[in-house]
């Protein structure tokens, strides 16, 4: 951003008036000096600077008694939509979203320049061929640092790595069966002790070399070696045999009927062995190589050796967000030489789509305090009501939750407490007035919560102290917090979902109980992977009761996610998560006048 617009935010906003345009302020060097942090002799100048651009007139006091005035002749959200046009314009989308979380850009202003952003995102000239590329921009409010398919953890950094990487094998949820990826066929033992994978011949790394079963033993190895809080779903391979370049054998200490699941998964990307794994530079066989990763971009290329279907999208770049920025996907297209119609509904489609899971309340039983009270923590279930929640918040809330899969929470008979039946409760729990503190992250929707459930604590009688923490970040609030905000997202193949929540040592669940409950969970769901499709369900169910009728976990509501794209996107499948698989997504450009679509 122009240092002169830096200026101006500033004077502005310490101003105390920012919006009274073309009325003369009073004003003086010395209290701009200390406004600027800089020197009277340097205000002189950038009063200069500003007046030439004409965004203010300064009228210098002339002589005792008489003030020196400033007058304000655009506003502050014109100035600041005029610059990021300027820098979208230029392709300077780092620069553009850098302005929208500058400090004196807040609420109804923050609004408009998102809003300009979405419309002008990434408005360039591509040339390197004769059509120009094909790029798709995605704006998410998710930071990415590092991606690395031994530790990934959020849903976000899964959907990305499935873009990069490829498995043995894949989930198809509409059909609830298993696909060839890499494998493209195997075979199994009567008793599920070992299975034998056949490997496709011809597929590459993205740096070029050929992948083998090698590549394939070395990824589990690596999994172990990193210590991966996934390795409970590999406890019981015995051995892997290599029996050739493109065959590879898994023997089993235990009978195994969910072990096409578990090589399906993220943990299973396949990696090469003959480079250091990069968090930073991820190299797989997936359809996108990645060519950039910071905290603010994620840089997609279309990998042309790709083993299938080489992906229509030439590129892809995800930004980050500002933290506070609503949770919509936003998937939005540049255009050479052109800007698009101003309005959002010209542009804009939204896909919408109930998520598996549901935002909920875990108990943190790492810090003393009255939640280890079980009768209090049933009091915190009424307050924290599925039905209240829902009818007073409304928004993206779209059901009661009882369980993270919705088919069970529609099985659940759901009673609207009275402010009695809660007061009787507390009073039940021994609570005697101490602080209560819920921790949330920055996003919106947990903050809304938050504060719902602190007025709704003050009504009877209860007090609820909030604590804002950075996503993930467990560490900073374990010590403070008595109950924790949470959001669980599954993947189209729940059951993996469930037991990965349940055995997963990297997630909140985890973290907020005691060794002596992780064994009960642990041991509940030892035999889990022996049982056939309907015991495991079932048993997936028992282990949920455990956390909900201990009230481990408080359910809040099932959630409806939204992706707002381009009218011009085609070829939107939906994929694990609720994201658009990009690799299946193409452009399609309006036909010139008079031509026929055939």
């Amino acid at each position: 951003m122009d240092n002169h617009i830096s200026h101006y935010l500033r004077i502005a906003a310490g101003s105390g008036s920012p919006y009274r345009l073309l009325e003369p302020l009073p004003a003086s060097i010395d209290t701009l000096a200390e406004v600027l942090c800089c020197t009277p002799r340097n205000v002189k100048f950038i009063l200069r600077r500003l007046e030439e651009e004409e965004l203010i007139l300064w009228q210098p006091g002339r002589g005792r008694g008489h003030f020196s005035t400033i007058t304000f002749l655009r506003s502050m959200e014109d100035v600041l939509e005029e610059q990021l046009q300027g820098l979208m314009g230029k392709g300077k989308v780092k620069q553009g979203i850098e302005l929208i979380g500058l400090p004196e850009v807040q609420g109804p202003l923050k609004e408009r320049l998102l809003a300009v952003l979405n419309k002008q995102m990434g408005y360039h000239s591509e040339a390197e061929t004769t059509t120009g590329l094909d790029i798709l921009r995605i704006i998410s409010n998710r930071h990415v640092l590092a991606l690395d398919t031994a530790s990934v953890y959020t849903a976000f950094e899964a959907f990305l790595l499935g873009q990069i990487y490829s498995t043995l094998v894949t989930y198809e949820a509409s059909s609830d069966s298993f696909m060839p990826a890499l494998a493209h066929m195997w075979e199994v033992n009567e008793a599920c002790t070992s299975y034998v994978f056949y490997l496709r011949k011809g597929v590459r790394f993205h740096h070029g070399r050929v992948m083998t079963s090698t590549d394939v033993k070395h990824t589990l190895l690596r999994l172990k070696e990193q210590n991966s809080p996934a390795t409970w779903h590999f406890q019981n391979i015995a051995g892997i045999e290599l029996l050739g370049d493109h065959r590879i054998r898994f023997d089993l200490s235990r009978p195994n009927r969910f072990f096409l699941h578990t090589l399906s998964s993220v943990y299973m990307s396949i990696v090469p062995y003959d480079l250091e794994f990069s968090p930073l530079s991820p190299t797989g066989t997936g359809p996108y190589r990645v060519t950039r990763l910071s905290g603010d971009v994620v840089e997609l290329a279309a990998f042309d050796d790709y083993y299938g279907i080489r992906p229509l999208l030439d590129r892809v770049e995800i930004w980050s967000l500002p933290d506070q920025w609503a949770s919509v996907r936003q998937y939005q297209l540049p255009e050479a030489g052109e800007v698009r119609p101003s309005s959002a509904a010209c542009i804009n489609n939204s896909i919408d789509y109930p998520a598996l899971g549901c935002r909920y309340l875990l108990t943190n039983f790492r810090k003393k305090g009255l939640q280890h009270n079980r009768k209090f923590r049933q009091a915190m279930s009424l307050l924290y009501h599925p039905l209240s929640l829902k009818k007073e918040l409304g928004g993206n809330r779209i059901t009661p939750a009882a369980s993270f899969l919705p088919w069970l929470s529609r099985q659940a008979n759901f009673s609207e407490p009275s402010p009695d039946d809660i007061k009787k409760q507390l009073k039940l729990s021994g609570y005697n007035g101490e602080y209560i503190t819920l921790a949330y992250t920055n996003k919106k929707d947990e903050r809304d919560e938050a504060e719902w459930l602190q007025r709704r604590g003050a009504s009877a009688g209860i007090t609820f102290k909030l604590l804002e923490y950075k996503d993930f970040q467990l560490d900073e609030i374990i010590s403070r917090a008595d109950f924790v905000f949470s959001e669980e997202v599954l993947e189209d193949d729940w059951q993996w979902g469930m037991i990965n929540y349940f055995v997963n040592r990297s997630n909140h669940l985890h973290g907020l109980l005691l060794e002596s409950q992780l064994a009960v969970i642990k041991q509940r769901v030892g035999s889990f992977m022996e049982l056939d499709d309907k015991s495991r369900s079932g048993l997936l169910q028992q282990t949920e009761d455990l956390l909900r009728d201990n009230a481990w976990v408080l359910y809040g509501c099932h959630l409806n996610k939204r992706a707002q794209h381009n009218q011009s996107l085609f070829g939107l499948h939906t994929g694990s998560f609720g994201f658009l698989d990009i690799s299946k997504l193409w452009i399609k450009s309006s036909f010139p006048e008079g031509s026929v679509e055939g």
